[in-house]
């Protein structure tokens, strides 16, 4: 398996087309697997905010003056959220409106002008879709598409990057019925294989790289259209609820 990155240098603009920019940037083969910083689809999907035009309502300045944050970035992070997690240490944990637990509800003003920020995408499924569809159509490849984003993990320190929106591919490996080196049956055992690409091809993007795009390539996997939501668990399998 090779993970390749693919620059991007260009400041991505609402104008743009990303499928076209990443068949500009390399040559994909079919059976491709294109994982794509969040940040880049939020940008061309107009999902950035001026702080200027953000007005706090009390609930969002109660909570900055607690926190210490900005209460235009909290007033963000409530809009983008169904509900609070936990707040500690300046560091609030949302459900997103997706369903993702994570810090800030994805909010993040990092790589982009100052007073702006950034929101994940209303849809990053369809976003993935789109961009997929669109590769599909302009160069008759047929690949498959993860959104990452960077998330910080329970009860670990340092962050990785997963997946917030899929296409063509299953997020999950099931291996329950088959038999271990032991010849046990596997039970539960379900590998997040869209968050492990996630992960590695974080390893050649960086954060500072503009290299927001890589290709994960020479992995046989079966092509199907399920969404992120596999990968969310269950509230009635959640045991820290």
């Amino acid at each position: 398996m090779q993970i390749i990155p693919i620059p991007i240098e260009k400041e991505i603009e609402p104008s743009d087309d990303i499928s076209e920019l990443i068949l500009k940037s390399t040559q994909l083969k079919d059976g491709d697997i294109l994982v794509i910083a969040q940040k880049i689809i939020s940008k061309q999907e107009g999902r950035i905010v001026d702080l200027s035009s953000v007005t706090p309502s009390l609930l969002a300045e109660g909570i900055s003056s607690q926190y210490d944050k900005d209460p235009r970035i909290v007033e963000l992070i409530l809009s983008e959220s169904k509900r609070i997690v936990r707040m500690k240490n300046q560091v609030i944990i949302v459900q997103t409106n997706h369903g993702f637990i994570c810090a800030n509800a994805g909010v993040d003003e990092s790589n982009v002008k100052n007073g702006y920020a950034v929101l994940l995408p209303v849809d990053s499924d369809m976003s993935a879709k789109t961009i997929r569809e669109k590769i599909k159509s302009n160069s008759n490849k047929n690949v498959a598409i993860i959104v990452s984003d960077t998330f910080g993990r329970p009860f670990r320190m340092g962050q990785t990057n997963c997946a917030i929106g899929i296409s063509g591919l299953s997020p999950l490996l099931d291996y329950a019925g088959t038999l271990d080196s032991f010849e046990k049956i596997l039970r539960v055992t379900e590998i997040a294989v869209a968050d492990e690409f996630s992960a590695a091809a974080e390893l050649v993007m960086g954060k500072t790289l503009k290299c927001p795009v890589a290709i994960i390539r020479d992995y046989s996997f079966d092509f199907k259209e399920i969404g992120i939501s596999e990968l969310i668990r269950h509230d009635a399998e959640d045991l820290f609820k």
